[in-house]
């Protein structure tokens, strides 16, 4: 509300108040002035402003809804000894509600760091009102106090009562981080899990351990847990889809065949199962989906997988060598460029002597992009043994070599050839 807006409604209070001779009539037109400026201290998340127009309603008239709001707002504006004050007065004047009103006394005290004081007030509040607010109250403290197992003991207390989630974190935060009781926290946590269902702190929480712990299997079953969770809501596709992204990728580290089977079932990445077919060795089955996408989207870049493909399933390479070189210029005639398919087409032309010196710059071009990559060193070093640059072929293939050996059976084919043509040119 403007500063012109406040100032209409108070002249407006004040002349409505005019020839009353009721003095309860005029304290009732202050409280409601007040509480209309309390109200938009509030909006305008005015904390002090707050604290004090609910500081004043409630000593003109007594009321504790009042007090509750000055409370609160004197915690927010950082005014704890206020805070404490008020609390030690509603304390007497509220003798039924003093449970809450000794909390907020203890909350005052530990935001002062008058631990000491704050902890004998609360370890009175436990026995008098042994209940859940009180034992974390006093777990509160002694965390602050970095005294951890005795925070511990009134957490689990506190826990015990009211299977509260955020007392759970905290708990399980100090024996996973505190007191090396990994083992213990990770129990707490799953058996929450299976009885509570997986609440986003519950969930988060066991998927930041399991990371860490590096529990492929764990990660894994959280994440299904949240897609099962999410996927039924429009609102969460994003999310959904970043939950199915995740589960893909840990998959493709333990079984490629359950990556493949997640996808097939939820349809949310064709590219990606097109690429998880071939490195599985189905072939046929990345080839018809690539085809289907291609005529789906006209993706440039997809007209290089097909060529790959239709290749690599052919018996006779050279019966379909036209096609594929074909795809392959198309591919590049549209503008793709991936360091992958240069080094692949350019192989290709090299290795059938087809046009050995397209097919060296094309490889160049790979290694460019990925210097360190090795089956682009191979390729190049296969380059230059074919444009009869033996010395050159030869110390490109050594640190090949150095790196991975000679257990793949072309590498190896490659070494034998460049190291003998490097011999004879001695």
């Amino acid at each position: 509300m403007s500063s012109y807006s406040r100032l209409i409604i108070l002249t407006i209070l004040i002349f409505s108040s005019v020839g009353c001779a009721n003095n309860n009539l005029i304290s009732k037109q202050k409280e409601d002035l007040y509480i209309i400026l309390a109200l938009d201290s509030e909006k305008e998340k005015n904390h002090l402003k707050s604290f004090q127009y609910y500081s004043k309603l409630y000593n003109s008239t007594k009321k504790q809804s009042y007090l509750v709001k000055a409370i609160g707002y004197s915690y927010k504006a950082n005014k704890f000894e206020n805070m404490y004050d008020l609390s030690a007065e509603a304390v007497e004047e509220f003798p039924k509600e003093q449970e809450y009103f000794r909390q907020q006394m203890v909350i005052a005290l530990l935001a002062q760091k008058r631990y000491n004081e704050a902890l004998s007030n609360a370890k009175t509040l436990v026995k008098e009102f042994p209940h859940d607010k009180s034992y974390e109250l006093v777990a509160n403290i002694y965390y602050a106090k970095k005294d951890y197992k005795n925070s511990l003991k009134y957490y689990e207390s506190a826990y015990a009562q009211n299977q509260n989630e955020q007392t759970l974190i905290k708990l399980t935060t100090i024996l996973y981080s505190y007191l090396n009781k990994k083992d213990v926290a990770l129990a707490y946590l799953e058996t929450a899990l299976q009885t509570k269902g997986c609440s986003a702190a519950i969930c988060d929480r066991l998927m930041l351990i399991y990371q860490e712990q590096k529990n492929v299997d764990g990660m894994l079953s959280i994440l299904h847990r949240m897609h099962d969770k999410y996927k039924k809501k429009p609102s969460l596709k994003r999310t959904t889809l970043i939950i199915e992204n995740l589960i893909v990728s840990l998959l493709e580290q333990t079984d490629l065949k359950k990556a493949i089977k997640f996808l097939e079932k939820t349809k949310s990445d064709e590219s990606k199962l097109m690429s998880l077919y071939y490195a599985d060795g189905q072939t046929k089955k990345a080839l018809r989906k690539t085809v289907k996408l291609y005529r789906k989207t006209k993706r440039p870049e997809l007209l290089g997988k097909i060529a790959m493909y239709r290749f690599e399933m052919a018996k006779n390479k050279k019966k379909v060598m036209r096609n594929v070189i074909a795809n392959f210029e198309l591919a590049l005639k549209k503008g793709v460029k991936d360091a992958s398919y240069y080094n692949y087409y350019g192989y290709l032309l090299v290795d059938y002597n087809i046009n050995v010196k397209k097919g060296f710059s094309l490889i160049e071009k790979a290694v460019k992009s990925a210097p360190n990559n090795i089956a682009y060193l191979d390729s190049l070093a296969w380059g230059y043994h074919k444009l009869g640059k033996c010395k050159k072929a030869y110390e490109i293939m050594s640190k090949v070599i150095k790196q991975v050996g000679t257990a793949d059976k072309e590498i190896k084919s490659h070494w034998d050839k460049i190291n003998r043509c490097n011999k004879r040119k001695k």
